[in-house]
């Protein structure tokens, strides 16, 4: 009997849906070595390979069988995803045309050499990142530089604006996915992307009020009010919008700072500084990594209170997501000083869940953890800190969660605005 590889629910997947890969035709008990590989868009391989031995019925499925060693070991039937290794190790993993998918080389080869060569079989695994019917429509409305994705159906959908770090252009990945689970989301520049400055300088607030004002008029977006989404230094620009813009229901920080960082917020008559830091208390790890997590001031010192974000000023709820192991800032710390301010002025306590062992860049699922890469501003390599299968779990818990928290709060036709007075 020929070996083949089995791929269900088939050979072709979104991203963040799991997949289950058997092996059969194998003789009882044969030892053989899985494979996986892949090339970004830049032409960077990320692979992964693990060791495993059939049942007594030849047959094996990565579902049921413990991995002996290689890339991970013990039962992961996403092990050959989420240890995808750059062969170049300060390269990220990312997704830069969502209108593409990956495609995942699986292969199986005989015994547990550490170069095996007797190829058994093999199969190839398309993982998309837009749904079956999801829309994806550039936005170029005023000043705003957007992707907006729109779920199959005649909507409205619950909105949702989506922003990233400090790495700058247009990140598609994470909102084409949450299109594809019924919602309407904008994925928003605001640097490094066509006429948008080059470099983070200085922010306007009347940018991201656009924006806001955009998905707030928009046919297909639902009522009353918007979702935001932000990651890093994405997560205060989202803190500022809920605190000073109108027309926002819920926000959802993932590893976000309480205070404004990296350059001063201007809006109207109003500047937020940003926070300060010390370089002098940045770490070098063994390995040569830069540690930023020592560097920044703490948000509540006497000489940052022009930096703080008042969140007492926001009307609905927050999810905080917090990766204990975070080496970008303390997010953890950042998370309750928000819930504290919050309660002190009357509001309803913020919901937070911590993640033990994850590090900063807590990505969608089955994305390979990315414990270090290239900062976007600092040039060099950075320790974002966590450890791999812990920060996998993470990231496929974190996703479900903020689901949950976006179909609660955006789909009541009512205001979520909270006030415990």
């Amino acid at each position: 009997m020929a070996v083949t590889i089995t791929l269900s629910p088939g050979p072709r997947c979104l991203w963040d849906e799991p997949v289950e890969i058997a092996v059969h035709g194998l003789g009882p008990a044969q030892p053989v070595t899985l494979r996986a590989s892949l090339r970004d868009e830049k032409g960077e391989l990320f692979q992964a390979s693990a060791r495993y031995r059939a049942d007594a019925g030849g047959q094996l499925n990565l579902a049921r069988e413990p991995a002996l060693g290689g890339s991970y070991s013990g039962v992961e039937p996403m092990g050959l995803f989420r240890t995808l290794r750059p062969e170049r190790p300060s390269e990220r993993l990312l997704k830069r045309d969502v209108q593409t998918p990956f495609c995942v080389e699986l292969e199986v080869y005989e015994g547990h050499d550490s170069q095996p060569t007797k190829l058994l079989a093999q199969a190839v695994h398309e993982r998309g990142f837009l749904g079956p019917g999801v829309k994806r429509i550039p936005v170029r409305e005023g000043s705003v530089r957007a992707t907006l994705f729109l779920p199959p159906g005649a909507g409205p959908f619950p909105g949702i604006i989506d922003l990233y770090g400090t790495g700058g252009g247009l990140c598609e990945y994470r909102a084409s996915l949450l299109a594809g689970h019924g919602f309407a989301v904008l994925a928003l520049a605001y640097f490094r992307f066509e006429d948008l400055p080059k470099e983070l300088n200085s922010l306007h607030l009347e940018y991201f009020e656009e924006a806001l004002n955009y998905m707030l008029q928009h046919p297909k977006v639902k009522s009353p009010g918007i979702g935001l989404l932000g990651f890093s230094k994405g997560g205060d620009l989202c803190l500022s919008m809920a605190s000073f813009l109108k027309g926002v229901t819920a926000t959802v920080l993932i590893n976000a700072c309480v205070a404004n960082t990296m350059t001063p917020l201007h809006y109207k008559e109003m500047t937020l500084l940003n926070i300060g830091n010390d370089l002098e208390r940045l770490k070098i790890t063994e390995s040569g990594l830069v540690d930023l997590v020592d560097i920044w001031s703490h948000p509540l010192e006497k000489q940052n209170c022009q930096s703080l974000i008042p969140i007492e000023k926001a009307q609905g709820p927050f999810l905080f997501i917090v990766g204990q192991d975070d080496h970008n800032w303390n997010s953890e710390s950042f998370a309750y000083i928000a819930s504290e301010r919050l309660q002190s002025h009357g509001k309803e306590k913020p919901q937070i869940i911590c993640y033990p062992n994850t590090g900063h860049c807590i990505d969608p699922p089955y994305f390979p953890p990315c414990l270090m890469s290239v900062h976007g501003m600092v040039g060099r390599g950075v320790f974002w800190g966590g450890e791999s299968k812990a920060h996998s779990m993470a990231q496929v818990e974190s996703w479900k969660q903020i689901q949950t928290f976006f179909q609660k709060h955006l789909n009541s036709q009512v205001s979520t605005f909270h006030n415990k007075i």
